[in-house]
C-alpha cells in the first residue's frame, strides 16, 4: 500500500548520475508554475541559464539572476505534486539552493476567508502518491517555514490567511463529499504541489516558503472558475517572491 512506501535504505539511483557533480551557485531559488510570468522575468531581468532539469517530453532551463546584490535562481516548475517535487530536487542539485519561494494559484474552500488575502498554508493533506515515500504516513504534513513566511508578509504589509490546505493530484475527482470532509477539517484551499513539495524539502533539509493565491472556488454548489485564469499569472506574485527572498538570510 502506499501508506507503507517510506523507506530508509539506499536509493538506487540519485541527481548525480543524471547531472554529474552538484553545483553551488546560489542558495535561493524562486519557483513559478506560471509560463507567462516565467517569459516575463526572462524579458525584464537579466538572466543567465545555468542548467537544464532533462526529460524525455523536453528540457526544462534554470536561470539565475541578481536582484539588489542576491544572487537567485529561477525556474518554470512541472504543474503537479510529483513533478514538482522532483524539479526541487533537480534545482538543489543543478544550483546548489536550499531555500525555496514558491507561488501559484489555488482554489478557495472557503470564499469569506480568502478574498482578497494571499493565503499561507500550515498543514497539507496528503492525497497524492510521492509525499509517502518522503515522510512517514499522516493525513496531514506540517508547513515549517508558515510562521516566518506569515512574519514576512506582515512586514511587507500585505493581507493574508493562514491554515490548512489539501494537495491532491486528482484534479476532476475533488468531489463534493471530499470537499466538506476537508473544509470540517479546516482546509481553506485546494492546490495540486504543495504536500509533495514540502515532503520532498523536510527529506533533505531544505526551506520551503509557499504562497498560495485563491482563483477557482469550490466551496459552493456552482463552480466558480472566473478568476482563475487572471491569478494564474499575475506577475506581482513575482515581485513578491524577490522582496521575501531578498529578507530570508
Amino acid at each position: 500500500m502506499i501508506t507503507a512506501a517510506f523507506d530508509l535504505s539506499q536509493p538506487m539511483m540519485g541527481p548525480g548520475d543524471f547531472y554529474g557533480e552538484q553545483k553551488h551557485l546560489c542558495d535561493t531559488c524562486i519557483v513559478t508554475f506560471s509560463s507567462e510570468v516565467f517569459q516575463n522575468v526572462l524579458e525584464h531581468f537579466p538572466c543567465e541559464k545555468v542548467g537544464e532539469r532533462t526529460a524525455c517530453n523536453g528540457n526544462s532551463p534554470i536561470y539565475l539572476l541578481e536582484h539588489e546584490g542576491k544572487k537567485l535562481g529561477f525556474y518554470l516548475t512541472a504543474v503537479g505534486s510529483s513533478g514538482a517535487a522532483h524539479d526541487i530536487i533537480d534545482a538543489n542539485w543543478l544550483t546548489g539552493a536550499t531555500t525555496f519561494v514558491m507561488f501559484g494559484s489555488c482554489g478557495s474552500l472557503n470564499r469569506e476567508k480568502t478574498k482578497g488575502r494571499y493565503i499561507i498554508p500550515t498543514e497539507a493533506y496528503r492525497e497524492e502518491g510521492i509525499s509517502y515515500h518522503y515522510a512517514p504516513p499522516s493525513d496531514y504534513l506540517p508547513i515549517p517555514q508558515s510562521k516566518e513566511l506569515s512574519e514576512l508578509f506582515q512586514v511587507i504589509g500585505l493581507p493574508i490567511v493562514t491554515g490548512r490546505v489539501w494537495t491532491t493530484d486528482a484534479f476532476y475527482r475533488e468531489t463534493r463529499k471530499k470537499i466538506a470532509d476537508r473544509q470540517a477539517e479546516g482546509c481553506i484551499a485546494v492546490e495540486m504541489e504543495l504536500a509533495g513539495v514540502q515532503a520532498v524539502c523536510s527529506f533533505h533539509g531544505f526551506r520551503l516558503y509557499d504562497f498560495l493565491v485563491a482563483g477557482d472556488v469550490l466551496d459552493e454548489w456552482d463552480y466558480d472558475i472566473s478568476d482563475l485564469k487572471n491569478v494564474n499569472h499575475l506577475n506581482s506574485n513575482f515581485d513578491l517572491a524577490l522582496q521575501i527572498a531578498k529578507r530570508l538570510g
